[in-house]
């Protein structure tokens, strides 16, 4: 967790993941219990009108919470919201990305607030979102 002087308005986090696989996919559905079938089986995701199976939006935030892990710890995660604005395919390269919007304390506790981003290699945002962090 970062020293509460260290942490300033505008400072930034990002982190890129490796290209999602279908067996991505099924690794996190067989984790979270969620098997429908969009996101492993490409018969019907394409009978549906989609080009393949896609992510889960549970595992794109999952990857916008790892940059807040890597930066603060678990532990110091108190409000974690998101916004699911866009599928997540096959071959897609992320990006997280959180920036520190507020620095402010609240009952002796120093809090960050960040706002939080989700973006493929061509710019879409898969998700958008806010948290708090706490700050030593």
């Amino acid at each position: 967790m970062p020293d509460a002087t260290a942490v300033r308005v505008g400072d930034e986090r990002t982190l890129e993941f490796p290209a999602l696989t279908r067996t991505m996919f099924v690794k996190y559905a067989g984790a979270s219990g969620d098997f429908n079938p969009m996101h492993h089986d490409d018969t019907i995701a394409t009978q549906v009108g989609n080009p393949s199976v896609f992510g889960h939006g549970m595992l794109t935030m999952g990857l916008a919470g790892r940059v807040l892990k890597d930066w603060f710890g678990a532990e110091a995660i108190r409000r974690f919201q998101v916004r699911f604005a866009k599928q997540v395919w096959p071959g897609d390269v992320l990006t997280a990305r959180a920036t520190v919007t507020a620095v402010r304390d609240e009952g002796g506790v120093t809090l960050a607030d960040l706002d939080l981003v989700v973006t493929s290699a061509q710019g879409v945002q898969a998700v958008v979102g806010a948290a708090t962090c706490a700050v030593a």
